[in-house]
């Protein structure tokens, strides 16, 4: 196509907790269906569907790449990886009868993006898709304006870390990552954004969830579990009341001690403690906060890690929700004389160019033909197509719908 600009080069330019997710369900329910649906929690200042024919072209070229083999070898490298995965990586393709765009119905501005089938074959296309939603969307704004506003407020940023000293911080460093891949700007200044921090920004920048990048910039890839994990297992057999520890506990038998941050909000924080008893207490070296209130998560994770009798100060609080670096310094220094914190920052990283992020999203709607749901701590950010088996989930979790 004349003129077209690929927006996803390499299919390693993705967050690595798609592929350990990935890995696990392909050891123990490779069989799963599963459908997905995007939604954009924000109105754009330029409407989404007039977008649709050049994502459309976006998912075909995404669609024709395979994995390199220099790829498969970084990945093999990390220790967490098995063989028989990265094999089966060697023969992936994703298949683009999977994804479907259309125009809402109930809105002529928006996108009706979905992903249907197997979920082995489906779960990659989320980060993707995002991105090439984010970068088609603000390839409509002047490119040099928002790099020059871009690299100022990276700068100034810079500016901030270089103030901290040694006498800011107890025993335990300040340290973050780039959380940013579903929300940036563009490919390009990502990779730029990433580079400079990974040059100037030590030793307080600690890798990013970008698999590319942390290979292109010699940086550690970070990431765990996604809620599209958790979720999956409120259709896995077991009681829907089980669900939870069920799926943690797979996720332990599958990694061994590795990847040892458990996402907590899929019902809700309460009913996630309910259910993090002394076991995983002590099998999990921290949890991440992903909706509601930090200062108010914080707290109530350290008074369940007393409550077990467990020494919170050698456990790790990883925040990842909305976060600025003004904001996660002032949670470094509310929580770091007590334990061990770290901080996934998207969106004020990846896409802080001067125009207003989209706020989007793609969540698991359904698993084997079976709803399923996120309840989040904050409002707006909970995501189920089926009103009554939210109810019921809800239910069943003792836990108010957001």
């Amino acid at each position: 196509m004349l003129g077209f600009i690929p927006v996803i080069e390499s299919l390693l330019d993705t967050d690595l907790y798609k592929f350990t997710m990935m890995q696990e369900i392909l050891h123990h329910q490779p069989e799963t269906q599963a459908a997905y649906a995007f939604k954009c929690r924000n109105k754009p200042a330029l409407p989404l569907a007039s977008l649709k024919n050049e994502i459309e072209a976006q998912l075909d070229h995404l669609c024709s790449l395979r994995f390199s083999e220099p790829e498969l070898a970084y990945l093999a490298k990390l220790r967490f990886i098995k063989s028989d995965f990265v094999d089966f990586l060697r023969l992936f393709k994703l298949q683009r009868r999977f994804i479907s765009i259309s125009i809402r119905e109930s809105d002529s501005n928006d996108l009706d993006i979905r992903v249907s089938g197997p979920m082995l074959h489906c779960m990659l296309f989320e980060i993707y898709l995002l991105s090439i939603v984010n970068e088609i969307y603000f390839r409509q704004f002047p490119l040099q304006d928002a790099l020059v506003i871009g690299r100022e407020r990276l700068k100034a940023k810079l500016a901030t870390l270089k103030k901290l000293s040694p006498s800011d911080m107890p025993k335990n460093p300040f340290v973050f990552f780039d959380f940013g891949s579903r929300r940036r700007f563009s490919r390009v200044w990502h990779a730029e954004m990433v580079g400079v921090l990974a040059k100037e920004a030590a030793p307080y920048f600690r890798g990013t969830s970008n698999v590319l990048l942390a290979m292109q910039y010699g940086v550690t890839p970070i990431g765990t579990m996604a809620h599209e994990y958790m979720q999956a297992f409120q259709c896995f057999g077991s009681r829907l009341r089980d669900f939870q520890t069920n799926a943690l506990e797979h996720w332990v038998r599958e990694y061994r001690g590795d990847l040892g941050i458990a996402l907590t909000d899929v019902v809700g924080t309460d009913a996630f403690l309910r259910d993090f008893d002394l076991y995983f207490c002590k099998l999990f070296d921290g949890l991440r906060h992903d909706s509601g209130d930090p200062y108010e998560w914080g707290e109530k994770v350290i008074a369940h890690y007393i409550k077990m009798n467990i020494d919170y100060g050698t456990k790790q609080l990883v925040f990842s929700d909305g976060l600025t670096l003004e904001k996660s310094i002032a949670l470094y220094r509310h929580f770091a004389p007590r334990t061990r914190t770290g901080f996934g920052i998207g969106t004020h990283l990846s896409n802080d160019c001067g125009q207003v992020p989209l706020q989007i999203v793609m969540k698991l709607v359904s698993c084997n033909g079976q709803p399923v749901a996120k309840v989040s701590d904050t409002p707006g950010k909970g995501m189920c197509e089926d009103e009554n088996f939210l109810n019921y989930l809800c239910d069943v979790f003792q836990t108010t719908r957001q």
